[in-house]
């Protein structure tokens, strides 16, 4: 073959290879979620270009880190994606963002691999992702032969893939932020009502689905008003937030603790018998109890009511009965309350 046909041979495989990132590129822009945007890239990429080992690595503590637990239901990104720290990504790669390409000494970059993982692997190549500007991980690709990653080749087409995947996660941040934002109580940050009920929804029909046990916490802040009223809104909303933190800390990860409204929460309790419901009622009250709030210079009692119901009783037929069950009874456990305290008073007076 003459130069001149190995120089258009060549040109031809550029234009090719050319023409594939641009498809990668197109097919991700759109995309507003995580979980869709990284099984998009890392299938692209490893399917247009043959490459046998394509995953990201993520520093630990950035901004996307909260938003990246939808992806723990893609059994793909579960093998494809690691965390690490920034230090340990830091002395891999540098500060720099331009793509690295290494085919000696890969050892020290086995740090990259997504946990469980051993990649057999001669040449990798690192591309740096950023977001505002800063490095928050890298998308890696790895192949068999050492020649197919050689420092010194071309990182062009890298470079620019490297700006896309950083504007889509731009665009996926600014998308979740909204979404967050609307789905979140303002105040405690706890999901709100609205999307509480969806959720609520959402876990009943799997629960009768696959016949595990589903229970609901309805509770409200005992005497609220009168802390309002003799403290101010600002006290008041300090309880909120104390009342909230206790929940969300005392509660299981695959709980949903939610704001109802005013001084009322909903605690919806996946795979949990009524039993073990009204256990977790109990160390409530107890922490309550035991972890009073300092309010303006003075310690104010925090107490709550619950109710609780589950979707194994035979009054409910889906979420809005459970919900309807366990408020019902959170207002008997009230009024209950409140006869109490009516007669504690007389009774004290009498035993004087």
């Amino acid at each position: 073959m003459s130069d001149l046909n190995k120089i258009l041979e060549r040109l031809k495989e550029n234009e090719e290879v050319a023409r594939k990132f641009f498809e990668v590129e197109v097919s991700i822009l759109s995309i507003l979620n995580f979980k869709d945007l990284f099984e998009r890239l890392l299938t692209e990429i490893r399917e247009k270009f043959a490459i046998p080992y394509v995953w990201m690595t993520f520093i630990q503590d950035n901004e996307i880190g909260d938003m990246l637990e939808e992806l723990e239901n893609s059994e793909l990104l579960r093998q494809r994606l690691n965390v690490i720290s920034r230090d340990t990504l830091l002395a891999l790669i540098g500060s720099q963002a331009r793509p690295i390409l290494i085919n000696q000494d890969l050892t020290p970059y086995f740090k990259l691999f997504p946990k469980g993982e051993s990649y057999l692997i001669r040449s990798l190549a690192i591309v740096p992702i950023t977001h505002d500007g800063e490095i928050i991980g890298t998308l890696n690709h790895g192949d068999g032969s050492p020649h197919r990653y050689v420092p010194g080749m071309d990182t062009t087409l890298l470079e620019r893939l490297a700006v896309k995947v950083s504007i889509c996660i731009s665009n996926v941040v600014a998308h979740e932020k909204i979404r967050l934002a609307a789905s979140k109580d303002p105040l405690t940050g706890l999901l709100n009502r609205r999307v509480m009920e969806k959720v609520l929804e959402r876990e009943v029909e799997r629960a009768l689905r696959y016949n595990t046990p589903l229970s609901v916490v309805f509770l409200d802040l005992d005497d609220f008003k009168k802390i309002n009223d003799s403290y101010g809104h600002d006290a008041g909303d300090q309880l909120l937030l104390t009342a909230a933190t206790y929940l969300s800390t005392l509660c299981r990860k695959s709980d949903i603790v939610a704001r109802y409204a005013g001084d009322e929460f909903v605690i919806i309790l996946p795979s949990t018998e009524l039993a073990h419901a009204k256990k977790l009622v109990d160390r409530l009250r107890t922490h309550f109890r035991e972890n009073p709030v300092g309010l303006n210079g003075q310690t104010v009692p925090l107490s709550a009511s619950f109710g609780v119901a589950s979707l194994q009783e035979p009054e409910v037929r889906d979420h809005k009965s459970v919900l309807r069950l366990a408020d019902q009874r959170l207002l008997a456990a009230k009024r209950e309350r409140r006869q109490t305290s009516k007669v504690l008073p007389l009774e004290g007076r009498g035993a004087g």
